[in-house]
């Protein structure tokens, strides 16, 4: 009896040859994803340094990348009925794709985006520049594209026998397991615009704002990622030659004023907003006594807290992120060719057009997109004097004294743009070794009293500046505009929630006008040295600044005092939430609505449509100025 037991128990032990294959199964898969992720890397890095401290490191995603890719694996195999044919299909994809990373970062120093598949900008730029240096192997790699190509298509239907068939148990397991995972885990985790806590645990790190470390630490597939739901930029519905070529145009007539006439200064001062706006607060004395006295509205900001170049890119082209995927950034995934703004224009009326930026010109890609935009230089912090430091960060009294030098250099008219940068957070107590501004509130701790005191600090010292500017200004023979503005509202945190001035430590993304205004608006300046302050101007969009800017210059334009002054004659807010008439009547989700847009509107998107990613039907009409930039549409 023993004897039988022990058999009995022998053969129980023994593993079924179904379980070994379908364990065999799933450990192929796991090398299949982690061979993906090696040679992903390596081709995308341009060698195997680095990639075994991207896999190994508890710091980076690498292990992190593969078990999302084996998930993804035996999802796909699931839905396709045999074991590891999506595996091949998706690793010859991917490694596809990291070959034309390797390929445009030789020649462009940047990775590859997906709008570059799916504009095909970029890979075009690149054949002919690739094929001149290295003719054999732009050959082989068309020979060897073929042929990966044929091999897919072979393996997809034909050679589908291959491929060992998957039981309906095994799929509906491998089913169980990967969806929820990738629904419930991954999709989320690709939301780079908002904090997670697993994605933040997994070490799994957006960095949008330098896209080169945005690759290097997450990795080629989850970077690429990252960047999917920007590239989703579709032609609006109707667009086309004859749409643009039916847009109305006033006649421009020429420029009031002959060039030379005036000097123009645009300030986007970081995290510019006014602190006296909170409740249950009391600021002595007024940090902002310069600006409150020539304040000539608020510029309604699409950001909240960050994502300064989204405001930048508004306010110096005219355009709007109303018509751009959510949390995309034009300034990393769309200006790739020279685009048509504020620093073009003045361009062609023989101004000097510069930008200065006291930190690293590859932030947020300002040294490609600034060229793009036709600057003539942009001085940064690699090209810039050492400036003075206020805490952590170049003051705005050192960068102003540095605009002021070199506008009294100039010998013929200019358009100058800067972005400040004292203003950035954290504001950590003790950044100003003696603060001027005493904050008073019982609704805050005294950590909250503290950040609030340095960041009014920094507020006051952004109000000297644009003092010092105007100072400047009016003893100068020639006119000069000058523009000041916020980019957002600075990172503040609980300060906002103990002082009931939101109900949450970030902006609300849907709100009633009235409630997205309290946490959008930013204080705005247009002022000239002979004709003062510009008032009344409301809340307007960013977008809308250009054609105050050329107004008062005295020049007109087809687009910018032409088109957007008809925008501004209708409306002064047009955000992707909220579209704000003159009377100050909002319609919320009118881009999502379904109703049918406003001619005006539908017009704007049109052309910017046109300029961005179309085929530059608009150009003569309504942008002469670009026409000859190399690149251009």
């Amino acid at each position: 009896m023993a004897e039988i037991a022990a058999q009995q128990f022998a053969k129980q032990r023994v593993v079924s040859p179904a379980a070994l294959r379908a364990s065999g199964s799933l450990v192929i898969s796991l090398l299949l994803a982690l061979l993906t992720v090696v040679a992903t890397e390596w081709l995308a890095r341009g060698s195997l340094s680095g990639v075994p401290d991207f896999l190994l490191s508890t710091s980076r995603p690498g292990v992190v990348t593969v078990a999302l890719l084996f998930l993804l694996f035996i999802g796909s195999d699931a839905l396709m009925g045999r074991a590891h044919q999506s595996c091949l299909l998706v690793m010859a994809v991917a490694l596809m794709l990291a070959f034309l990373s390797m390929q445009k970062h030789q020649y462009l120093s940047d990775p590859l985006y997906p709008s570059d598949i799916l504009f095909g900008r970029q890979i075009g730029k690149l054949m002919p520049v690739i094929f001149a240096t290295r003719p054999f192997a732009v050959i082989g790699a068309a020979a060897a594209l073929v042929a990966l190509l044929t091999a897919l298509g072979y393996l997809l239907l034909p050679g589908r026998h291959l491929f060992r068939p998957l039981s309906r148990r095994a799929r509906l397991l491998r089913l169980a397991v990967a969806v929820p995972l990738i629904g419930i885990g991954l999709l989320p985790l690709m939301q780079a615009d908002s904090f997670t806590y697993i994605r933040d645990r997994l070490k799994i790190m957006p960095k949008m704002w330098d896209q080169a470390a945005n690759y290097r630490h997450n990795g080629f597939l989850l970077a690429f990622a990252f960047n999917a739901p920007m590239a989703n930029v579709k032609a609006p519905a109707g667009y086309g030659e004859t749409a643009i070529a039916n847009i109305p145009l006033d006649k421009v007539p020429a420029g009031a004023m002959a060039a030379g006439d005036v000097d123009v200064i645009m300030v986007m001062s970081e995290s510019l907003w006014d602190p006296t706006r909170l409740t249950n607060v009391t600021l002595s004395p007024d940090p902002m006594p310069t600006i409150r006295e020539n304040q000539s509205g608020t510029v309604f900001s699409p950001e909240f807290g960050g994502m300064t170049p989204n405001v930048e890119f508004e306010a110096l082209t005219g355009f709007s992120n109303a018509f751009l995927p959510y949390g995309s950034i034009p300034y990393q995934q769309y200006v790739r060719d020279p685009l048509p703004s504020l620093a073009t224009f003045f361009g062609s009326k023989d101004y000097v057009t510069r930008a200065f930026h006291p930190f690293q010109a590859w932030f947020w890609n300002r040294g490609n997109v600034y060229q793009q935009l036709g600057f003539d230089r942009f001085d940064s912090q690699e090209t810039l004097p050492p400036m003075e430091k206020r805490g952590k960060f170049a003051s705005d009294e050192s960068l102003t004294r540095e605009i002021i030098r070199n506008a009294e250099a100039e010998e013929r008219p200019f358009f100058y743009f800067a972005v400040t940068l004292q203003g950035h957070g954290p504001y950590e107590k003790n950044r100003y070794a003696n603060n001027s501004i005493n904050v008073s509130s019982k609704a805050l701790t005294a950590k909250n009293r503290d950040s609030l005191a340095t960041y009014a600090q920094g507020v006051r010292e952004a109000d000297d500046s644009l003092k010092a500017l105007m100072d400047w200004a009016r003893k100068r023979p020639r006119e000069t505009i000058l523009i000041l503005f916020g980019d957002h509202l600075p990172p503040l945190g609980s300060v906002y929630t103990q002082t009931g001035h939101m109900p949450s430590v970030v902006a609300t993304r849907k709100a009633s006008a009235e409630v997205m205004k309290k946490e959008h608006e930013t204080p705005l300046v247009v002022w000239s040295s002979r004709r003062g302050v510009q008032k009344d101007l409301g809340s307007i969009s960013p977008a809308l600044l250009p054609y105050y800017v050329v107004e008062l210059a005295g020049y007109s334009h087809p687009f910018y005092t032409s088109v957007l002054g008809a925008l501004k004659q209708r409306y002064a807010v047009i955000d992707r939430y909220q579209l704000i008439d003159r009377e100050d009547r909002p319609q919320a989700d009118w881009a999502n609505s379904g109703a049918p847009l406003d001619p005006l509107i539908r017009d704007y998107r049109y052309l910017q449509h046109d300029q961005m990613f179309g085929d530059g039907f608009g150009t003569e009409r309504f942008f002469p100025e670009q026409l000859g930039r190399a690149g251009s549409s």
